[in-house]
């Protein structure tokens, strides 16, 4: 694994202070973003959240344009991250660009990004969610990597499915 930051046991146990931490759920989103992205080594870490409607709203990210936060809203089939909501499965590329599902949000700013893993926000079979990481420089994430960001989004799932998040959602 290519983490500075002491790989995955460092990540969980970072996790669980964040997640004991009295913040807002806003600030808490935040925080976990910035803590995957550095200990996975990610440029970019976004979290986008299912809607009652059946879309994707980006709800935080680490290295995309902030003011995307809560505005960028995709349907829950459209580019990679629906792909990965629709299929309720990982999704690895070394150059996400190049994926025929890829679609193009200039509000966000990742146009300069290449690679992609993105991998569902899973609660009892159900997709409430997309956890994604990307790079500018053309790599395929390791299974650890993989594992590392399934475990978080077990995490982030709790934080959906217990309402602390609904607050947040943009009319």
């Amino acid at each position: 694994m290519r983490s500075t930051s002491g790989g995955p046991r460092v990540l969980l146990r970072r996790l669980r202070e964040t997640m004991a931490e009295q913040v807002s759920a806003q600030e808490r989103l935040d925080k976990i973003v910035v803590l995957i992205a550095a200990n996975m080594v990610a440029e970019v870490c976004s979290v986008y959240v299912l809607r009652i409607d059946n879309t994707l709203e980006l709800y935080a990210t680490e290295g995309l344009n902030r003011t995307a936060v809560h505005r960028t809203v995709l349907s829950a089939h459209e580019g990679l991250v629906g792909l990965v909501a629709s299929e309720a499965t990982p999704l690895n590329l070394s150059d996400a660009q190049s994926h025929p599902a890829f679609s193009f949000r200039p509000e966000t700013g990742e146009e300069i990004y290449h690679s992609f893993l993105g991998v569902p926000i899973l609660r009892a079979g159900n997709t409430l969610g997309v956890l994604v990481v990307q790079n500018r420089a053309k790599r395929t994430y390791v299974e650890e990597e993989v594992e590392a960001l399934q475990t978080t989004a077990m995490v982030l799932a709790e934080m959906i499915a217990s309402g602390e998040l609904a607050a947040l959602a943009q009319p």
